[in-house]
């Protein structure tokens, strides 16, 4: 019995023991909570400005004119005949292709249709003093019939030795590579003395510099403001700014709205055009494209970095009452500098997270800190 006793006086120990510690990480939680849960975020207020609708987008430069210079024939490189990254005018000889061997194949070609065209005249004198013996009965009709026979052939000869000779005088023309408009030529991709094959090699490319257009993309909103501009040149400024950050000295002008919009981007196309007699805008690069009006109105303003873009559509985080992060879905104004005006989805005064929301979802408890979220750990 005294055995018995003990055994279960010692359970009883336990479980009591059990409960003490259970409850007393139950305290230590309810006290950790509120800390442990929070997410420390950099938060700021969304506030009213006055906007100018002066937006700047993302630009390409690209050649109104521009073409690959390929062999037109085969052959080898005999002579080049302008400078890398050379201007050149409409028709200036390029590239030479063995022009001796194609001067010698139309010389040829012009040879056999001369033979040709004497062999068809001696055929057409015989076949009509033929067709005088013919009537004295004076000679067998099968003489006549082969002289017929011969005359058609004569005349086929002839005809070969005409589309002979075009082919020949055509080969020629290619042989001699022209410039097919104003521009500057790039940097050649064959020398002297190498084997060019007909339509495959790829011998320079050539652009045209002055206009130049650049070209950029905008939303389905924006259609209208960008067509009355297009109407009206005298409603909005398009301004280039080059990578430095500095402005392009000329403005430029819409001249071209794409026909339809990218199902897979909701973005349409437009093109501005520049006068760029200096050169100094060249094509492939990369450019914002700045473009302002008159109007001015009192819009709320975040920081950009605030923004989410998913799909085409733009959401923030913002805090409600309750120190929570909520998913808000908002329509873009204007951007400028490093800050963008809301048309919807936020008002004057609500709290925006613009740092560490990259880890949140929504609904998730926050907590505002002045430092970035990496430097709390």
């Amino acid at each position: 019995m005294n055995t018995n006793l003990k055994f279960y006086v010692f359970i009883l120990t336990a479980i009591f023991l059990t409960q003490a510690c259970n409850q007393e990480k139950g305290n230590q939680t309810q006290q950790m909570a509120p800390g442990a849960d929070a997410i420390p975020v950099v938060i700021t207020q969304a506030e009213k400005e006055m906007v100018t609708d002066r937006v700047n987008y993302p630009a390409r430069v690209v050649a109104l004119n521009e073409t690959e210079l390929r062999a037109e024939v085969n052959g080898y490189i005999t002579n080049i005949l302008v400078e890398d990254g050379q201007r050149v005018k409409k028709g200036q000889k390029l590239y030479e292709i063995d022009r001796v061997r194609y001067e010698a194949d139309v010389e040829q070609a012009k040879s056999d249709l001369a033979i040709a065209q004497t062999e068809l005249s001696r055929i057409e004198r015989d076949l009509e003093r033929y067709n005088k013996l013919a009537e004295q009965d004076a000679i067998a009709k099968q003489t006549l019939d082969y002289a017929e026979t011969d005359l058609s052939n004569r005349k086929a000869q002839v005809q070969a030795a005409k589309a002979k000779l075009m082919t020949a005088e055509t080969n020629l023309n290619r042989s001699i590579i022209t410039a097919p408009f104003d521009g500057v030529i790039g940097i050649s991709q064959v020398r002297l003395g190498a084997l060019v094959s007909q339509g495959s090699t790829l011998l320079n490319t050539i652009s045209s510099t002055s206009p130049i257009a650049v070209e950029f993309e905008i939303t389905n909103r924006e259609i209208d403001k960008i067509i009355n501009m297009q109407q009206d040149q005298e409603s909005g400024i398009v301004e280039a700014i080059l990578p430095d950050g500095s402005a392009y000295p000329d403005k430029g002008r819409i001249s071209v709205i794409d026909r339809a919009v990218d199902q897979s981007t909701g973005t349409l196309k437009v093109r501005a055009n520049f006068p760029n007699p200096n050169n100094k805008l060249r094509v492939g690069m990369n450019l914002a494209l700045r473009i302002s009006t008159s109007s001015v109105e009192e819009l709320v303003v975040i920081p950009y970095q605030a923004v989410i873009e998913q799909l085409g559509t733009y959401h923030v985080f913002t805090v409600n009452d309750s120190s929570q992060a909520i998913v808000t879905s908002v329509q873009l104004g204007p951007k400028f500098e490093d800050k963008i005006s809301i048309i919807d989805g936020i008002n004057n005064g609500d709290k925006v997270i613009i740092e560490g929301f990259s880890a949140l979802s929504d609904g998730d408890k926050v907590t505002e800190t002045d430092k970035k979220p990496s430097e709390n750990n």
